[in-house]
């Protein structure tokens, strides 16, 4: 492609853009289409954008595979899509007050719970949604289970207290936070991208020491988040190691013992040391 072909290109693309539409490729409208044939795609939008998609992608012939691809049995799918998400997301997007009545341990409800919705978290290990919100009645920050949660519906707010209790809730919730620094082994620097995608669900940084040629992660994680974080680092292996973080040391070097005991080690060699 010569030069002015590119300059051709960029802006026709750069028109596009400016009125709000975009290109797509064949495997774009392909993933999309069989997207929507999926039972969450009628909680994921709303009717009239669900009906203009599939509309749009109706007459597209690219990897229909509705006559000639079969599904063999499966186990009972979790469904990564919440049908509440897209109601509180609303919520709290608009600063809007709450009042939810949800269910507890041994089945007993707590009904018209008034507070002020945070942010949705997705727990990787669970599979589950949870809705970080703030509790008017006992003051506190509550976690609750999104499939836990059998009504919710708008209250209204003062702004300036929403603004308050949003800066409370962050402070509470940055003084739970905890820090962890792996290091990655040098002779495993050319699969940094694997280690970082198996560390994309946590908050971090990574930083390159130049004249060690070494890499360094640091990894930002609630008290709940720990268990999770130490078994992506048990299955990441002797390609990364703690160096900062006492607790994640100790258990680290506690499961390693455990597992060298199964096999009748009885301590920690050297070696072994290493790769922990």
């Amino acid at each position: 492609m010569n030069l002015f072909e590119k300059i051709f290109n960029y802006q026709i693309i750069s028109r596009l853009e400016d009125s709000g539409t975009f290109m797509v490729t064949s495997h774009e409208r392909a993933w999309l289409k069989t997207m929507l044939c999926h039972p969450a795609a009628d909680e994921a939008f709303t009717p009239d954008t669900l009906g203009k998609l599939r509309a749009i992608l109706q007459q597209d012939p690219v990897m229909d595979t509705s006559d000639h691809l079969i599904e063999k049995a499966r186990s009972r799918e979790k469904q990564v899509y919440h049908p509440l998400l897209r109601t509180l997301r609303r919520f709290i997007t608009e600063r809007s007050g709450i009042r939810l009545t949800y269910e507890i341990k041994r089945g007993r409800i707590h009904a018209d719970q008034s507070g002020l919705p945070y942010k949705l978290e997705y727990s990787m290990v669970k599979r589950e949604w949870y809705l970080l919100w703030y509790d008017f009645r006992h003051h506190m920050i509550m976690r609750t289970k999104l499939d836990k949660i059998t009504s919710v519906t708008a209250e209204a707010l003062q702004t300036m207290d929403a603004d308050s209790i949003q800066v409370k809730i962050k402070n509470a919730l940055d003084a739970r936070k905890g820090e962890a620094v792996l290091e990655v082994v040098r002779d495993y620097n050319r699969e940094l991208s694997r280690i970082l995608y198996a560390l994309s669900s946590f908050e971090k940084d990574v930083a390159y020491d130049t004249e060690n040629d070494i890499y360094r992660v640091r990894v930002v994680i609630l008290g709940d988040e720990m268990e999770y974080l130490l078994s992506k680092i048990r299955f990441l292996g002797k390609r990364v190691r703690v160096i900062e973080g006492d607790f994640m040391k100790r258990r680290m070097l506690e499961s390693a013992t455990k597992a060298l005991a199964r096999y009748g080690v009885s301590s920690v060699d050297e070696e072994t040391e290493g790769v922990i």
